[in-house]
Protein backbone atom coordinates (compact mmCIF):
# COMPACT_ATOMS: atom_id res chain seq x y z
CA UNK A 1 0.00 0.00 0.00
CA UNK A 2 2.68 2.12 0.72
CA UNK A 3 4.81 1.74 -2.21
CA UNK A 4 1.14 2.16 -4.29
CA UNK A 5 0.40 5.23 -2.77
CA UNK A 6 3.93 6.80 -3.42
CA UNK A 7 3.92 5.63 -6.78
CA UNK A 8 0.50 7.88 -7.33
CA UNK A 9 1.72 10.81 -5.24
CA UNK A 10 5.09 11.17 -7.06
CA UNK A 11 4.24 12.03 -10.30
CA UNK A 12 1.40 14.43 -9.99
CA UNK A 13 4.02 16.09 -7.65
CA UNK A 14 6.26 16.17 -10.13
CA UNK A 15 3.20 17.64 -13.04
CA UNK A 16 3.24 20.23 -10.75
CA UNK A 17 6.21 21.16 -9.74
CA UNK A 18 6.72 21.08 -13.57
CA UNK A 19 4.22 23.65 -13.84
CA UNK A 20 5.01 25.72 -11.00
CA UNK A 21 8.46 25.81 -12.71
CA UNK A 22 7.03 26.86 -15.94
CA UNK A 23 4.73 29.46 -14.32
CA UNK A 24 8.03 30.91 -12.51
CA UNK A 25 9.82 31.07 -15.53
CA UNK A 26 6.98 32.57 -17.36
CA UNK A 27 6.13 35.44 -14.55
CA UNK A 28 9.88 36.85 -14.71
CA UNK A 29 9.96 36.99 -18.01
CA UNK A 30 6.36 38.70 -18.07
CA UNK A 31 7.75 41.22 -14.84
CA UNK A 32 11.35 41.81 -16.42
CA UNK A 33 9.02 42.74 -20.07
CA UNK A 34 6.67 45.11 -17.65
CA UNK A 35 9.39 46.64 -15.79
CA UNK A 36 11.18 47.22 -19.67
CA UNK A 37 7.55 48.33 -20.77
CA UNK A 38 6.92 50.45 -18.14
CA UNK A 39 9.80 52.96 -17.37
CA UNK A 40 10.64 53.05 -21.54
CA UNK A 41 6.95 54.05 -21.77
CA UNK A 42 7.21 56.76 -18.96
CA UNK A 43 10.55 57.93 -20.16
CA UNK A 44 9.22 58.16 -23.70
CA UNK A 45 6.14 60.36 -22.65
CA UNK A 46 8.70 62.64 -20.29
CA UNK A 47 10.94 62.91 -23.32
CA UNK A 48 8.02 64.40 -25.61
CA UNK A 49 6.49 66.14 -22.49
CA UNK A 50 10.37 68.01 -22.30
CA UNK A 51 10.39 68.93 -25.96
CA UNK A 52 7.13 70.26 -25.90
CA UNK A 53 8.02 72.69 -22.75
CA UNK A 54 11.43 73.20 -24.46
CA UNK A 55 9.33 74.67 -27.79
CA UNK A 56 6.79 76.73 -25.52
CA UNK A 57 9.50 78.65 -23.50
CA UNK A 58 11.15 78.84 -27.09
CA UNK A 59 8.31 80.54 -28.37
CA UNK A 60 7.32 82.48 -25.10
CA UNK A 61 11.04 83.55 -25.44
CA UNK A 62 10.81 84.80 -28.95
CA UNK A 63 7.54 87.01 -27.62
CA UNK A 64 8.66 88.52 -25.22
CA UNK A 65 12.18 89.45 -27.36
CA UNK A 66 9.97 90.99 -30.02
CA UNK A 67 7.99 93.04 -28.11
CA UNK A 68 10.32 95.43 -27.72
CA UNK A 69 9.48 96.56 -24.45
CA UNK A 70 11.17 99.60 -23.13
CA UNK A 71 10.54 99.22 -19.24
CA UNK A 72 9.30 96.54 -16.89
CA UNK A 73 5.59 97.32 -17.10
CA UNK A 74 5.61 96.74 -21.11
CA UNK A 75 7.59 93.41 -20.42
CA UNK A 76 4.76 92.55 -18.09
CA UNK A 77 2.43 93.56 -20.37
CA UNK A 78 3.86 91.54 -23.13
CA UNK A 79 4.16 88.61 -21.27
CA UNK A 80 0.86 88.48 -19.36
CA UNK A 81 -0.92 89.73 -23.10
CA UNK A 82 0.59 85.93 -24.24
CA UNK A 83 0.31 83.84 -21.64
CA UNK A 84 -3.45 84.95 -20.81
CA UNK A 85 -4.04 83.71 -24.42
CA UNK A 86 -2.66 80.26 -23.16
CA UNK A 87 -5.33 78.80 -19.86
CA UNK A 88 -4.35 76.62 -18.07
CA UNK A 89 -6.03 73.17 -17.78
CA UNK A 90 -4.85 69.69 -16.37
CA UNK A 91 -3.87 68.54 -19.92
CA UNK A 92 -2.36 71.84 -20.91
CA UNK A 93 0.98 73.77 -20.45
CA UNK A 94 1.33 76.04 -17.47
CA UNK A 95 3.42 79.54 -18.22
CA UNK A 96 4.53 82.25 -16.05
CA UNK A 97 7.09 85.25 -16.41
CA UNK A 98 8.66 86.95 -13.12
CA UNK A 99 9.59 90.55 -14.74
CA UNK A 100 11.70 92.76 -11.64
CA UNK A 101 9.45 95.18 -10.41
CA UNK A 102 6.56 93.55 -11.98
CA UNK A 103 3.89 91.66 -10.49
CA UNK A 104 4.12 87.89 -11.74
CA UNK A 105 2.10 86.66 -15.11
CA UNK A 106 0.89 83.53 -15.38
CA UNK A 107 -2.00 81.20 -16.32
CA UNK A 108 -2.59 79.63 -12.82
CA UNK A 109 -2.44 82.92 -10.75
CA UNK A 110 -2.95 80.95 -7.53
CA UNK A 111 0.28 79.64 -7.67
CA UNK A 112 1.72 82.22 -6.84
CA UNK A 113 -0.65 83.57 -4.53
CA UNK A 114 -0.87 83.26 -1.01
CA UNK A 115 -4.66 81.96 -0.98
CA UNK A 116 -6.79 81.33 1.80
CA UNK A 117 -7.50 77.67 3.10
CA UNK A 118 -10.19 76.35 0.84
CA UNK A 119 -13.32 75.03 2.28
CA UNK A 120 -12.35 71.48 4.46
CA UNK A 121 -8.75 72.77 4.81
CA UNK A 122 -6.59 73.74 7.75
CA UNK A 123 -5.00 77.00 7.78
CA UNK A 124 -1.34 74.42 8.58
CA UNK A 125 -2.79 72.81 5.30
CA UNK A 126 -3.04 75.63 2.69
CA UNK A 127 0.50 76.88 4.19
CA UNK A 128 1.69 73.24 3.34
CA UNK A 129 0.45 74.21 -0.01
CA UNK A 130 2.08 77.33 -0.25
CA UNK A 131 5.46 75.92 0.79
CA UNK A 132 4.98 74.01 -2.23
CA UNK A 133 4.11 76.38 -4.79
CA UNK A 134 7.27 78.40 -3.66
CA UNK A 135 9.04 76.04 -5.01
CA UNK A 136 8.29 77.57 -9.07
CA UNK A 137 10.07 80.73 -7.83
CA UNK A 138 13.52 78.36 -5.89
CA UNK A 139 13.64 75.93 -8.49
CA UNK A 140 16.89 75.62 -10.69
CA UNK A 141 17.27 76.65 -14.22
CA UNK A 142 16.84 74.03 -16.96
CA UNK A 143 14.24 71.10 -16.29
CA UNK A 144 13.10 69.85 -12.97
CA UNK A 145 9.96 67.67 -11.59
CA UNK A 146 7.91 69.32 -8.97
CA UNK A 147 4.99 68.25 -6.94
CA UNK A 148 2.87 71.12 -6.74
CA UNK A 149 -0.76 71.15 -4.90
CA UNK A 150 -3.58 70.65 -6.94
CA UNK A 151 -1.36 69.83 -10.13
CA UNK A 152 0.08 66.93 -8.99
CA UNK A 153 3.81 66.14 -10.70
CA UNK A 154 4.70 68.86 -12.85
CA UNK A 155 7.87 68.88 -15.72
CA UNK A 156 9.24 72.49 -15.62
CA UNK A 157 12.05 73.96 -17.46
CA UNK A 158 12.89 77.97 -16.31
CA UNK A 159 14.89 79.94 -18.56
CA UNK A 160 16.17 83.60 -18.12
CA UNK A 161 15.21 85.61 -21.24
CA UNK A 162 17.45 88.91 -22.12
CA UNK A 163 14.47 91.85 -22.51
CA UNK A 164 16.36 95.01 -23.51
CA UNK A 165 17.46 96.37 -19.85
CA UNK A 166 16.13 93.54 -17.81
CA UNK A 167 16.57 89.52 -17.02
CA UNK A 168 12.84 88.08 -17.20
CA UNK A 169 12.25 84.64 -15.96
CA UNK A 170 10.01 82.25 -17.61
CA UNK A 171 8.53 79.23 -17.10
CA UNK A 172 6.92 76.78 -18.99
CA UNK A 173 5.78 73.80 -17.24
CA UNK A 174 3.03 70.54 -18.35
CA UNK A 175 1.77 67.97 -15.62
CA UNK A 176 2.49 65.00 -15.55
CA UNK A 177 -1.04 63.10 -15.35
CA UNK A 178 -1.08 61.80 -18.71
CA UNK A 179 2.48 59.88 -17.90
CA UNK A 180 1.26 58.56 -14.90
CA UNK A 181 -2.16 57.65 -16.81
CA UNK A 182 -0.53 55.72 -19.29
CA UNK A 183 1.92 53.28 -17.06
CA UNK A 184 -0.90 52.90 -14.93
CA UNK A 185 -2.96 51.46 -18.21
CA UNK A 186 0.73 49.55 -18.68
CA UNK A 187 -0.04 48.27 -15.38
CA UNK A 188 -3.58 46.83 -15.44
CA UNK A 189 -2.73 45.28 -19.34
CA UNK A 190 0.07 43.67 -17.97
CA UNK A 191 -1.95 42.30 -14.69
CA UNK A 192 -4.56 40.91 -17.05
CA UNK A 193 -1.90 39.40 -19.35
CA UNK A 194 -0.11 37.99 -16.39
CA UNK A 195 -2.99 36.52 -14.81
CA UNK A 196 -4.23 34.93 -18.51
CA UNK A 197 -0.15 33.92 -18.91
CA UNK A 198 0.20 32.34 -15.41
CA UNK A 199 -3.22 30.17 -15.80
CA UNK A 200 -2.06 28.95 -19.47
CA UNK A 201 1.03 28.37 -17.86
CA UNK A 202 0.60 26.18 -15.02
CA UNK A 203 -2.00 24.36 -17.75
CA UNK A 204 0.38 23.95 -20.43
CA UNK A 205 3.56 22.95 -17.80
CA UNK A 206 0.60 20.25 -16.47
CA UNK A 207 -0.11 18.79 -19.85
CA UNK A 208 3.43 19.16 -20.82
CA UNK A 209 4.96 17.36 -17.34
CA UNK A 210 1.84 14.57 -18.10
CA UNK A 211 3.24 13.76 -21.29
CA UNK A 212 7.08 13.92 -20.30
CA UNK A 213 6.38 11.91 -16.79
CA UNK A 214 3.91 9.35 -18.55
CA UNK A 215 7.35 6.92 -18.98
CA UNK A 216 8.41 7.42 -15.21
CA UNK A 217 5.30 6.68 -14.42
CA UNK A 218 4.76 3.62 -16.02
CA UNK A 219 8.54 3.04 -14.64
CA UNK A 220 7.04 3.44 -11.09
CA UNK A 221 4.03 0.99 -12.17
CA UNK A 222 6.68 -1.50 -13.16
CA UNK A 223 9.34 -0.92 -10.04
CA UNK A 224 5.90 -1.56 -7.89
CA UNK A 225 5.15 -4.86 -9.26
CA UNK A 226 8.92 -5.98 -9.21
CA UNK A 227 8.84 -4.65 -5.26
CA UNK A 228 5.96 -7.01 -4.80
CA UNK A 229 7.68 -9.54 -6.15
CA UNK A 230 7.04 -9.90 -9.58
CA UNK A 231 10.06 -9.59 -11.93
CA UNK A 232 8.45 -10.34 -15.31
CA UNK A 233 6.78 -6.70 -16.12
CA UNK A 234 9.15 -4.96 -18.50
CA UNK A 235 8.56 -1.48 -20.20
CA UNK A 236 7.29 -2.14 -23.89
CA UNK A 237 7.82 0.27 -26.42
CA UNK A 238 10.16 2.68 -25.17
CA UNK A 239 11.09 4.08 -28.49
CA UNK A 240 8.27 6.61 -28.95
CA UNK A 241 9.56 8.20 -26.30
CA UNK A 242 12.45 10.92 -25.97
CA UNK A 243 16.10 9.35 -26.50
CA UNK A 244 16.73 10.17 -22.77
CA UNK A 245 13.80 8.49 -21.96
CA UNK A 246 14.29 5.82 -24.46
CA UNK A 247 17.92 4.81 -22.69
CA UNK A 248 17.06 4.97 -19.29
CA UNK A 249 13.97 2.65 -20.24
CA UNK A 250 16.57 0.12 -21.99
CA UNK A 251 18.65 0.87 -18.67
CA UNK A 252 15.74 0.02 -16.72
CA UNK A 253 14.73 -3.21 -18.64
CA UNK A 254 18.16 -4.53 -18.85
CA UNK A 255 18.51 -4.21 -15.30
CA UNK A 256 15.53 -5.85 -14.74
CA UNK A 257 16.92 -8.63 -16.77
CA UNK A 258 19.90 -9.16 -14.91
CA UNK A 259 17.65 -8.85 -11.38
CA UNK A 260 15.75 -11.92 -13.03
CA UNK A 261 19.01 -13.84 -13.70
CA UNK A 262 20.15 -13.04 -10.41
CA UNK A 263 17.14 -14.36 -8.36
CA UNK A 264 17.64 -17.25 -10.73
CA UNK A 265 20.87 -17.90 -10.21
CA UNK A 266 20.01 -17.77 -6.55
CA UNK A 267 17.33 -19.81 -6.27
CA UNK A 268 19.52 -22.83 -8.73
CA UNK A 269 22.55 -22.06 -6.39
CA UNK A 270 20.66 -22.74 -2.81
CA UNK A 271 18.46 -25.78 -4.88
CA UNK A 272 22.50 -27.15 -5.79
CA UNK A 273 24.26 -26.34 -2.57
CA UNK A 274 21.68 -27.87 -0.15
CA UNK A 275 21.37 -31.12 -2.79
CA UNK A 276 25.21 -31.78 -2.57
CA UNK A 277 25.17 -30.86 1.49
CA UNK A 278 21.96 -33.52 1.20
CA UNK A 279 23.75 -36.29 -0.23
CA UNK A 280 26.90 -36.87 1.92
CA UNK A 281 24.54 -35.79 5.17
CA UNK A 282 22.39 -38.92 3.86
CA UNK A 283 25.41 -41.00 3.64
CA UNK A 284 26.66 -40.12 7.22
CA UNK A 285 23.07 -40.85 8.90
CA UNK A 286 22.57 -43.89 6.78
CA UNK A 287 25.86 -45.24 7.95
CA UNK A 288 25.31 -43.86 11.68
CA UNK A 289 21.25 -45.69 11.60
CA UNK A 290 23.70 -49.15 10.72
CA UNK A 291 26.04 -49.00 12.99
CA UNK A 292 23.58 -48.19 15.50
CA UNK A 293 21.32 -50.93 14.08
CA UNK A 294 24.00 -53.25 15.68
CA UNK A 295 24.05 -54.42 19.24
CA UNK A 296 27.84 -54.84 19.18
CA UNK A 297 29.52 -53.84 16.01
CA UNK A 298 32.81 -55.54 15.54
CA UNK A 299 35.99 -53.48 14.89
CA UNK A 300 36.04 -53.70 11.91
CA UNK A 301 32.42 -52.52 10.92
CA UNK A 302 33.41 -49.39 13.33
CA UNK A 303 36.54 -48.88 11.54
CA UNK A 304 34.70 -49.29 8.15
CA UNK A 305 31.84 -46.69 9.17
CA UNK A 306 34.46 -44.44 9.80
CA UNK A 307 35.92 -44.21 6.93
CA UNK A 308 32.91 -43.24 5.21
CA UNK A 309 31.93 -40.74 7.63
CA UNK A 310 35.43 -39.19 7.53
CA UNK A 311 35.64 -39.11 3.59
CA UNK A 312 31.52 -37.19 3.85
CA UNK A 313 33.08 -35.00 6.25
CA UNK A 314 35.95 -33.80 4.24
CA UNK A 315 33.55 -33.59 0.67
CA UNK A 316 31.36 -31.65 3.35
CA UNK A 317 34.41 -29.06 4.12
CA UNK A 318 35.96 -28.67 0.43
CA UNK A 319 32.29 -27.62 -0.34
CA UNK A 320 31.97 -24.99 2.35
CA UNK A 321 35.17 -24.14 1.45
CA UNK A 322 35.00 -23.75 -1.68
CA UNK A 323 31.41 -21.86 -1.15
CA UNK A 324 33.14 -19.19 0.97
CA UNK A 325 36.14 -18.37 -1.43
CA UNK A 326 33.48 -17.71 -3.98
CA UNK A 327 31.93 -15.44 -1.79
CA UNK A 328 35.10 -13.99 -1.09
CA UNK A 329 35.53 -13.20 -4.46
CA UNK A 330 33.39 -10.47 -4.28
CA UNK A 331 35.10 -8.46 -1.83
CA UNK A 332 38.08 -5.85 -2.97
CA UNK A 333 40.42 -7.57 -0.38
CA UNK A 334 40.02 -10.85 -2.09
CA UNK A 335 43.74 -10.17 -4.05
CA UNK A 336 46.40 -9.24 -2.80
CA UNK A 337 48.54 -8.47 -5.57
CA UNK A 338 52.48 -8.74 -6.54
CA UNK A 339 54.78 -9.04 -9.11
CA UNK A 340 55.45 -12.53 -10.23
CA UNK A 341 58.71 -13.79 -12.10
CA UNK A 342 56.77 -15.74 -14.46
CA UNK A 343 59.25 -18.51 -15.82
CA UNK A 344 60.27 -19.84 -12.54
CA UNK A 345 56.24 -19.75 -11.09
CA UNK A 346 55.13 -21.83 -13.66
CA UNK A 347 57.94 -23.99 -13.65
CA UNK A 348 57.77 -24.56 -9.71
CA UNK A 349 53.85 -24.63 -10.03
CA UNK A 350 54.37 -27.56 -12.41
CA UNK A 351 56.81 -29.99 -11.07
CA UNK A 352 54.33 -29.91 -7.71
CA UNK A 353 50.97 -30.97 -10.23
CA UNK A 354 53.22 -33.45 -11.95
CA UNK A 355 53.77 -35.62 -9.04
CA UNK A 356 50.01 -35.98 -8.12
CA UNK A 357 48.98 -38.45 -10.84
CA UNK A 358 50.82 -40.66 -13.62
CA UNK A 359 50.00 -38.87 -16.65
CA UNK A 360 52.07 -37.39 -19.90
CA UNK A 361 52.41 -33.95 -18.47
CA UNK A 362 53.74 -31.27 -20.97
CA UNK A 363 54.95 -27.82 -20.47
CA UNK A 364 55.44 -25.60 -23.12
CA UNK A 365 57.81 -22.52 -23.39
CA UNK A 366 57.34 -20.33 -20.62
CA UNK A 367 57.51 -16.86 -21.42
CA UNK A 368 59.58 -14.19 -19.23
CA UNK A 369 58.51 -11.48 -17.50
CA UNK A 370 56.62 -10.14 -14.67
CA UNK A 371 53.09 -10.51 -14.11
CA UNK A 372 51.21 -8.34 -10.94
CA UNK A 373 48.52 -11.11 -9.72
CA UNK A 374 47.80 -12.33 -6.56
CA UNK A 375 50.41 -15.64 -6.54
CA UNK A 376 48.24 -17.63 -4.15
CA UNK A 377 45.31 -17.16 -6.01
CA UNK A 378 46.72 -17.87 -9.52
CA UNK A 379 48.50 -20.90 -8.26
CA UNK A 380 44.46 -22.29 -7.14
CA UNK A 381 43.06 -21.39 -10.37
CA UNK A 382 45.76 -23.36 -12.33
CA UNK A 383 45.71 -26.42 -9.72
CA UNK A 384 41.93 -26.36 -10.40
CA UNK A 385 42.22 -26.76 -14.00
CA UNK A 386 45.51 -29.08 -13.92
CA UNK A 387 43.26 -31.19 -11.46
CA UNK A 388 40.40 -31.13 -13.44
CA UNK A 389 42.70 -32.67 -16.69
CA UNK A 390 43.96 -35.35 -14.21
CA UNK A 391 40.52 -36.35 -13.52
CA UNK A 392 39.28 -36.51 -17.41
CA UNK A 393 42.45 -38.45 -18.63
CA UNK A 394 43.10 -41.97 -18.45
CA UNK A 395 46.13 -42.97 -16.22
CA UNK A 396 50.02 -43.30 -17.49
CA UNK A 397 48.85 -43.01 -21.25
CA UNK A 398 46.65 -39.82 -20.51
CA UNK A 399 47.83 -36.24 -22.03
CA UNK A 400 48.13 -33.06 -19.98
CA UNK A 401 49.63 -29.93 -20.97
CA UNK A 402 50.13 -26.56 -20.32
CA UNK A 403 50.62 -23.41 -22.42
CA UNK A 404 51.61 -19.99 -21.72
CA UNK A 405 51.61 -17.52 -23.99
CA UNK A 406 52.06 -13.88 -24.05
CA UNK A 407 48.89 -11.82 -26.18
CA UNK A 408 49.13 -8.45 -27.19
CA UNK A 409 48.30 -5.49 -24.98
CA UNK A 410 50.23 -6.64 -22.39
CA UNK A 411 47.99 -9.81 -21.21
CA UNK A 412 49.44 -13.71 -21.21
CA UNK A 413 47.11 -16.76 -21.89
CA UNK A 414 47.52 -19.87 -19.66
CA UNK A 415 46.33 -22.77 -21.28
CA UNK A 416 45.39 -26.35 -19.69
CA UNK A 417 44.69 -29.31 -22.87
CA UNK A 418 44.10 -33.03 -22.48
CA UNK A 419 42.75 -36.02 -24.50
CA UNK A 420 39.86 -36.55 -22.22
CA UNK A 421 36.45 -36.88 -23.49
CA UNK A 422 36.19 -32.66 -23.94
CA UNK A 423 33.49 -30.57 -23.49
CA UNK A 424 30.04 -30.45 -25.68
CA UNK A 425 30.11 -26.96 -27.77
CA UNK A 426 26.37 -25.72 -26.09
CA UNK A 427 28.39 -26.52 -22.62
CA UNK A 428 31.39 -24.31 -22.68
CA UNK A 429 29.97 -21.53 -21.29
CA UNK A 430 28.16 -23.49 -18.87
CA UNK A 431 30.90 -25.16 -17.37
CA UNK A 432 32.08 -21.90 -15.35
CA UNK A 433 28.36 -22.01 -13.73
CA UNK A 434 28.23 -23.12 -9.82
CA UNK A 435 27.69 -26.98 -9.71
CA UNK A 436 27.39 -27.68 -13.11
CA UNK A 437 28.45 -30.60 -13.70
CA UNK A 438 28.98 -32.28 -17.69
CA UNK A 439 28.76 -35.66 -16.29
CA UNK A 440 27.05 -35.72 -12.76
CA UNK A 441 27.95 -39.18 -11.54
CA UNK A 442 31.40 -39.65 -12.56
CA UNK A 443 32.45 -35.85 -11.11
CA UNK A 444 30.58 -36.93 -7.62
CA UNK A 445 32.52 -40.35 -7.75
CA UNK A 446 35.49 -38.33 -7.81
CA UNK A 447 34.85 -36.30 -5.20
CA UNK A 448 34.21 -32.72 -7.21
CA UNK A 449 32.39 -29.76 -5.83
CA UNK A 450 31.16 -29.01 -9.33
CA UNK A 451 32.61 -25.23 -8.18
CA UNK A 452 36.42 -26.04 -9.43
CA UNK A 453 35.78 -23.88 -12.98
CA UNK A 454 33.39 -21.41 -10.69
CA UNK A 455 36.50 -20.42 -9.10
CA UNK A 456 38.77 -20.12 -11.54
CA UNK A 457 36.62 -17.53 -13.85
CA UNK A 458 35.99 -16.06 -10.57
CA UNK A 459 39.46 -15.70 -9.89
CA UNK A 460 40.56 -14.70 -13.15
CA UNK A 461 37.65 -12.04 -13.40
CA UNK A 462 39.07 -10.17 -10.18
CA UNK A 463 42.23 -10.05 -11.58
CA UNK A 464 40.22 -8.17 -14.87
CA UNK A 465 40.83 -11.36 -16.86
CA UNK A 466 38.54 -13.89 -18.40
CA UNK A 467 38.52 -17.55 -18.93
CA UNK A 468 37.20 -19.55 -22.03
CA UNK A 469 36.52 -23.43 -23.06
CA UNK A 470 37.15 -24.63 -26.30
CA UNK A 471 38.95 -28.07 -27.92
CA UNK A 472 42.03 -29.29 -27.54
CA UNK A 473 44.65 -30.49 -31.34
CA UNK A 474 43.98 -34.19 -29.12
CA UNK A 475 39.77 -33.76 -29.26
CA UNK A 476 39.73 -33.62 -25.31
CA UNK A 477 39.47 -29.82 -23.01
CA UNK A 478 40.82 -26.98 -23.29
CA UNK A 479 40.50 -24.15 -20.76
CA UNK A 480 42.34 -20.76 -20.78
CA UNK A 481 43.03 -18.01 -18.45
CA UNK A 482 43.78 -15.04 -19.74
CA UNK A 483 45.64 -12.23 -17.37
CA UNK A 484 46.30 -8.61 -17.98
CA UNK A 485 48.98 -6.77 -16.69
CA UNK A 486 52.10 -8.68 -17.96
CA UNK A 487 55.15 -7.15 -19.07
CA UNK A 488 57.98 -8.84 -21.26
CA UNK A 489 61.00 -9.32 -20.44
CA UNK A 490 63.63 -11.80 -21.50
CA UNK A 491 63.88 -15.01 -24.19
CA UNK A 492 61.13 -17.74 -23.04
CA UNK A 493 62.44 -20.31 -21.22
CA UNK A 494 62.38 -23.53 -23.19
CA UNK A 495 59.84 -26.19 -22.92
CA UNK A 496 61.36 -29.14 -20.33
CA UNK A 497 62.33 -32.77 -21.98
CA UNK A 498 60.13 -35.59 -21.82
CA UNK A 499 62.18 -37.12 -19.43
CA UNK A 500 61.18 -34.01 -16.68
CA UNK A 501 57.79 -33.48 -18.47
CA UNK A 502 56.76 -37.66 -17.75
CA UNK A 503 56.32 -38.95 -14.42
CA UNK A 504 55.21 -42.77 -14.73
Amino acid sequence: MAVSGLTRIVPGGLRWRLAGWIAVVMLVCTGITFVAVYRGTGTQLRRQIDQEIYGDAAELAHNLTSSRARSPAQAARAASHYIDDQPFRASSTFLFAIVPGAPTSTNRPEMFAHARPDSGETPAEQAQENRLSQQLLTAPEGYATLALPDVGNLRLLKRIVHVPGELVTIGVGEPLASVTHAQNGVARAFILAGVLALIGALLGGYLIGTRVTRPLRRMAAVAARVDAGDLHPRIHDPSGQGAEVRVLAEAFNHMLDRLTDAFASQRAFVADASHELRTPLTVIRGQLEVLAAQASPSGAEVSHVERLLQAEVARISRLVDDLLLLAKAEQTQFLRIEPIELASYVQELWDGMSLLAERRFELGPVPRGTLHADPDRLAQALRNLIGNAIDHTVPERGLVRMLVEVVPGGRVRFAVEDDGPGIPVAQRERVFNRFYRTDVARDRASGGTGLGLAIVRAIAEAHGGDVAAGRSPEGGARIEIELTRFTVGAPSVPAAGPTASAVS
